[in-house]
């Protein structure tokens, strides 16, 4: 019997677009085993300059692309591509802007300081994957979120899409990986993210503007996290504890195509299923 539910992958890497890390690894094979079970899935990342359109195979998709969103008082042009990877017959579309994404860097500069925009980036790209998700009117029962910076979309999907149908039913599921937790982001990040539905009190935590502050406002906003790390800061597993939400324990990536897959497949039907009881 074929599932009918659909799962929007949020993800910061994915292989083979860039190196074999355990969040690009899972990015590349989870959405594959999902699909296989029977889920409708869509997958997004950012299309960082450092990843190579011609031998990709990378093309802009003109009926999505076109829109613009202000940010820090700029109009951003947002610009979707899609490429596909053809042993999994799955597509992966990619959020792009001139400005945010044409840099070869990924996240540090070549001394390894954060990048001064890394917070625009996120703000663009979490709005930039809801707003093409609406073009699409694709409606996603589940949205997994994984790396820092899809951190922001669960704020923006359960407050400033909250009424939106395509959105409204939507679970929000957060990947988090020992990942960035002392980095710094611009001083006035906390300015920049707010949009109709939100407001300044609404992001206080990034009064001190640092990865695992993100990191916790994306857990205040999630329905469910699973732990992507095997060692993860005590003081974002505490703050988990506190928010009272389901947790998947961390569960070795130790193949591509592992057991893991299986677990958050569960793990999705399980909070769906309690959802509808």
């Amino acid at each position: 019997m074929k599932d009918s539910r659909r799962v929007l992958f949020v993800n910061s890497e994915i292989y083979p677009y860039l190196p074999e890390t355990t969040i690009s690894i899972v990015g590349r094979y989870l959405p594959q085993g999902i699909q296989e079970s029977g889920k409708e899935i869509r997958t997004f990342m950012p299309r960082y300059g450092c990843i190579n359109e011609r031998r990709n195979q990378l093309h802009e998709v003109i009926r999505l692309s076109g829109m613009n969103m202000v940010i820090n008082d700029i109009d951003r042009p947002l610009v979707i591509k899609v490429a596909s990877i053809s042993s999994a017959r799955m597509q992966v579309y990619f959020i792009d802007n001139d400005d945010y994404f044409h840099k070869k860097a990924i996240y540090e500069d070549a001394d390894g300081h954060f990048l001064e925009d890394n917070d625009e980036r996120a703000v663009f790209f979490a709005r930039g994957i809801l707003e093409t998700v609406k073009k699409l009117r694709w409606k996603p029962d589940i949205v997994h979120c994984s790396g820092w910076i899809s951190h922001l979309v669960p704020i923006y999907l359960k407050k400033a899409y909250r009424n939106d149908p395509i959105f409204s039913d939507a679970k929000v599921v957060l990947s988090l990986y020992d990942e960035y937790m002392d980095s710094a982001f611009d001083n006035d990040m906390k300015s920049k993210i707010p949009v109709t539905g939100i407001k300044a009190k609404d992001v206080d935590i990034l009064k001190s503007p640092t990865g695992i502050n993100l990191a916790k406002l994306a857990v205040q906003y999630a329905d469910a996290v699973i732990i992507g790390s095997e060692n993860i800061r005590e003081e974002l597993s505490g703050f988990v504890g506190k928010c009272g939400i389901p947790v998947l324990p961390y569960t070795p990536i130790d193949h591509p195509e592992g057991t893991y897959i299986q677990q958050y497949n569960e793990f999705y039907d399980k909070l769906l299923d309690e959802d509808a009881s």
